[in-house]
């Protein structure tokens, strides 16, 4: 996993999984399209993004496709992110239900009231 963050630090590595994420099945050459970095530079980031298994390639033909796997980010995202967010939900869940409950209790107070009068 420590692959993973290192190649999600980078902002361009970052850029490339979004085309990816986009379009996938992108070659060198149109991932390099409108970028500020070398050809080699790209070539760079891509091996290290698929070391961290977030790119796949196929070859098809003479022409090396890459790929985005989400399937690490995901795994980031179930370890890392939910475990945390968890503990937030359940208390506004919580949270909720207190409310409802006062609100539940004001209405029978209300209508307590009204038939009495």
């Amino acid at each position: 996993m420590d692959d993973v963050f290192k190649a999600l630090a980078d902002p361009t590595r970052r850029e490339l999984l979004d085309r990816l994420h986009d379009q996938g099945g992108q070659t060198l050459n149109q991932l390099c399209s409108g970028l500020d970095v070398t050809r080699q530079g790209v070539s760079k980031h891509l091996l290290q993004l698929e070391q961290a298994h977030l790119v796949v390639t196929l070859w098809r033909g003479r022409e090396k496709r890459h790929y985005l796997n989400p399937v690490p980010i995901y795994e980031i995202a179930t370890r890392w992110i939910n475990k945390f967010e968890r503990g937030r939900l359940d208390g506004l869940q919580s949270l909720k239900n207190d409310l409802e409950d006062c609100s539940d209790d004001s209405d029978s107070t209300k209508s307590t009231n009204s038939s009495l009068t």
